[in-house]
C-alpha cells in the first residue's frame, strides 16, 4: 500500500510545528503548505490553527483556501479540523460576525461570562488546560482510545452543531458542548489532539488509517 502524505493548511493560524512534530513522531509523510494546487496531490489534509476567527477567514479568502477547502471536502477527500480549524468549518462564529465555511450546519457561540462552578469560582475564559471527552457514539476516529480520555483545550467560542447526529464527543466545562464532530468524510475537534500525548497520538494515526 502506498504510503500516504498528509497536507497541513498554512494560513499564518499558528500551532503548525505541534502538529509536524506528531506527524514526524507517526513516521507520516506530510506537506504543509498554503497553496491549494500543493494541497491537492495529497492524501489527507490536517486544518488546524489558533487564533481570531475574523483574520483566519480573511488569510484563507485570500489564498482561496476557502473554495479550495470546500471543494475538497465535496468531492469526498477527507478532512480533520483542529481548534480554529474545527470552528472555520461551521456557518458562523460569534467571534468577530464571522461568516465562516459552511462545510458543516451550526455556529460557534462564545462561552458565557461570570459563571461560576458549585464552589463560587468564576470559570475562566478561555478554557484552558486538560478536559474529558466522552465519547458520542463509536466513531472510529476514537477507535483504541477510552470513553472519557482526557485532550487539551485552548479556546474561548465552541461548537455548536445543528446537526446534532454530527457529534461524537462531549465536554463539560461551564456548560457541556459538543467538543469532537464528524460527518462523512468531514471531522473536527476543538481539543488539540496534536498536544494531548497518547491519545491525541492515537487520535491521528486513526485519522491517517482511515
Amino acid at each position: 500500500m502506498k504510503k500516504q502524505t498528509i497536507g497541513v493548511v498554512d494560513y499564518d493560524a499558528g500551532n503548525l510545528r505541534s502538529v509536524e512534530t506528531a506527524l514526524e513522531y507517526l513516521n507520516s509523510d506530510y506537506i504543509v503548505s498554503s497553496d491549494p494546487e500543493t494541497l491537492n496531490k495529497t492524501d489527507k489534509i490536517i486544518f488546524p490553527g489558533v487564533g481570531d476567527a475574523g483574520a483566519a477567514m480573511g488569510v484563507l479568502k485570500l489564498r482561496g483556501l476557502d473554495d479550495f477547502l470546500k471543494g475538497w471536502t465535496t468531492r469526498g477527500n477527507f478532512l480533520l479540523g483542529i481548534c480554529i480549524g474545527c470552528q472555520l468549518l461551521f456557518e458562523h462564529s460569534d467571534e468577530r460576525d464571522t461568516d465562516c465555511l459552511g462545510i458543516l450546519s451550526g455556529n460557534i457561540p462564545l462561552f458565557p461570562a461570570d459563571q461560576r462552578d458549585e464552589t463560587g469560582q468564576r470559570f475562566k475564559v478561555p478554557h484552558m488546560g486538560w478536559n474529558q471527552v466522552k465519547q458520542v457514539g463509536n466513531h472510529p476516529l476514537f477507535k483504541g482510545i477510552p470513553d472519557g480520555a482526557s485532550f487539551y483545550f485552548v479556546h474561548s467560542y465552541y461548537p455548536s452543531p445543528a446537526e446534532k447526529g454530527d457529534v461524537i464527543g462531549q465536554t463539560e466545562y461551564m456548560l457541556k458542548f459538543d467538543s469532537a464532530v464528524a460527518r462523512d468524510n468531514v471531522m473536527a475537534t476543538q481539543f488539540h489532539p496534536e498536544k494531548s500525548g497518547e491519545h491525541g497520538l492515537k487520535m491521528i494515526q486513526n485519522y491517517i488509517e482511515l
